[in-house]
């Protein structure tokens, strides 16, 4: 079984447009992959012996329970900018997936470590302003008034506006799925995509999150990166195997890339799903850094790698030209 499904719900980014995903799909998440650091659950037992505290900025932050979503915000502590009630209320909206469209205030004061008082806050002010509310007066879920800031971002990002109708443009004429995406910490995030035939046991769609290291639109985010970004990426990466083909070392994960900025592009071949493979090409920023990335995928038996480099790749590089010039 294809191990994609699990990647969707990577942490949020653009915010506004992973919201309005939880809304639209909720898809199912590990706890580990919220919009803050990875981090491990806990017991209820070991929540309910926490109590919440408030603290003056410079003071030792006492934010609920170790180990959780919310005590990744004490690398906040003291920082007199921070809104922590604001980053409070983002954790509880990420906590909404497919699994738990619906969580009492308890649920949720578990899954993120809040305390019940400031789930309960943060839920109060959420429903006034109507992005959640709860039918039976007790289990919680999201409302579709998200959508509005999903739809702030892609109205608002250039990139993402330009992108589509040259895809739209493509898919038409080679009745093929193409993707623009950038780069999120160690994922990629969709920012833009049409689908020609159906090549993935999951959809995908905007805002849709996959790792960097074993897609192709990664691999050219991750090759084109400045130095010492990569090799940050790359001292923290885990490559954990998706198919027998994933590149699990960082030995030929440094290879792979360096290929990619040798060729001007990267072909994966069936690294995240068997029968998947993918094109991607660099879309460059007038400073000369790559932004973003633009990729084909299809189906590795009706799609030769020689097809692929001959017939698609010119299409690509010049659908990467056109976007490029909404940069400037």
């Amino acid at each position: 079984m294809s191990a994609v499904p699990e990647l969707i719900a990577r942490r949020a980014f653009p915010r506004y447009q992973q919201l309005a995903t939880n809304t639209l799909h909720n898809r199912s998440e590990d706890k580990k992959t919220m919009a803050f650091p990875s981090v491990p659950t806990v017991s209820p037992a070991v929540q309910q012996d926490k109590t919440p505290s408030t603290h003056a900025v410079g003071a030792p932050t006492a934010l609920e329970v170790p180990g959780t979503p919310a005590s990744a915000l004490d690398v906040y502590t003291g920082d007199p900018n921070f809104m922590t009630s604001l980053a409070r209320g983002l954790i509880v909206i990420q906590a909404f997936s497919q699994a738990t469209p619906q969580m009492t205030i308890s649920q949720l004061s578990v899954k993120t470590g809040l305390s019940r008082a400031a789930v309960r806050r943060c839920l109060y002010t959420l429903t006034k302003l109507g992005f959640a509310g709860a039918e039976d007066g007790s289990r919680y879920s999201l409302r579709p008034r998200l959508l509005t800031l999903s739809q702030t971002y892609t109205t608002s990002n250039s990139l993402s506006n330009a992108a589509q109708p040259i895809l739209e443009r493509m898919s038409a004429t080679l009745r093929e799925s193409f993707s623009v995406a950038t780069l999120d910490g160690d994922d990629i995030v969709y920012i833009a995509r049409t689908v020609g035939t159906r090549v993935m046991a999951v959809d995908l769609h905007i805002g849709s999150r996959l790792p960097a290291y074993c897609t192709s639109m990664g691999r050219v985010l991750l090759a084109y990166l400045p130095s010492e970004d990569l090799e940050a990426y790359l001292a923290r990466a885990i490559l954990t195997p998706h198919t027998t083909r994933t590149i699990t070392t960082v030995d030929k994960l440094r290879l792979a890339l360096r290929n990619v900025r040798r060729n001007g592009y990267a072909l994966v071949d069936q690294e995240l799903e068997v029968g998947l493979r993918s094109l991607a090409v660099p879309v460059y920023s007038p400073s000369g850094r790559v932004t973003a990335t633009v990729n084909l995928s299809g189906n590795a038996p009706r799609m030769p790698v020689y097809d692929m480099q001959t017939r698609f790749l010119p299409y690509l590089r010049n659908a990467a030209i056109e976007l490029a010039a909404f940069l400037r």
